[in-house]
């Protein structure tokens, strides 16, 4: 059972990191508050974004702990298909199709079942987890886990943890992807010395293109909230789509007619299917 201290320690363990990274949150390759980093084991990779974000903790916290949110922020992201929050059960439980970077039927696209957690929500901490335990191409063990607490000046610092698991057969069907329809696809890490220098690739530029786009997802759903309603969700996908096109690079998959179109399709999907 976790004492009463144990979230206020949490706290000050993420503010901590706040203050080690300050000088690469102000001064970077990003122009926003943010440091992106990934590693990569025999078995599983993972992405950490850390960043301040512009909303009052209060906000965030009041976003993110629900599930509902969650999967209005999941949308976003140009491979989610479909998402649908299940609050019958403890843990709630997220429905989630992936799949291509342009339209395409439900029952061709993969489905997540992601377990959902609320670790901790206090004054000044929040702590969220989502488990999936099957993923595409022999991939398991996806895990989404965000941790935010408020800065002075009505922000608040988040870390987004991205990463997921995979045995050899995971990982050969992986790399085969990498080498065809994501040749030459890179993430954010630059490697290398001289003229050798260049963008990580493979698994690891993966998962460094996918935990930046759930980023800016929150990101972009978050700055949605002050306009009116009815509003809200095509300055979602404005904000989203100019934000990955910064970094046209390692994201940019489609135009922007194609991407809004194919999201307010999905959208209205996910609203016509949606119990919550």
């Amino acid at each position: 059972m976790p004492t009463a201290q144990e979230p206020a320690q949490t706290a000050a363990t993420l503010l901590e990191k706040h203050s080690e990274l300050a000088a690469q949150l102000t001064s970077n390759a990003y122009g926003r508050p943010l440091y992106l980093e990934s590693s990569e084991t025999s078995s599983m990779v993972n992405g950490n974004a850390y960043a301040v974000l512009d909303s009052p903790f209060g906000t965030v916290s009041s976003t993110l702990k629900s599930p509902r949110r969650w999967c209005d922020v999941m949308i976003l992201h140009i491979n989610t298909k479909y998402c649908q929050a299940s609050t019958d059960a403890s843990p709630a439980v997220l429905n989630v199709n992936i799949g291509k970077k342009t339209e395409q039927e439900l029952a061709d696209a993969f489905a997540l079942e992601f377990s959902f957690r609320l670790a901790s929500s206090t004054p000044d901490f929040l702590h969220v987890r989502l488990n999936a335990d099957k993923g595409p191409l022999g991939t398991s063990n996806y895990r989404i886990e965000l941790r935010a607490a408020p800065l002075p000046g009505g922000k608040t610092f988040m870390h987004l943890r991205y990463s997921y698991g995979y045995g050899m057969a995971g990982r050969i069907a992986m790399q085969g992807y990498l080498a065809t329809l994501g040749s030459g696809k890179v993430g954010f890490t630059q490697v290398g010395e001289g003229q050798k220098q260049g963008y990580v690739g493979g698994m690891r530029g993966a998962v460094e293109r996918n935990t930046m786009r759930y980023y800016l997802a929150i990101e972009a759903y978050l700055a949605s909230l002050g306009r009116p309603p009815e509003q809200q969700f095509n300055a979602r996908l404005d904000h989203w789509f100019k934000a990955t096109e910064q970094y046209a690079r390692q994201l940019h998959e489609v135009d922007k007619s194609s991407y809004v179109l194919m999201k307010h399709n999905e959208y209205r999907r996910q609203q016509n299917g949606s119990s919550n």
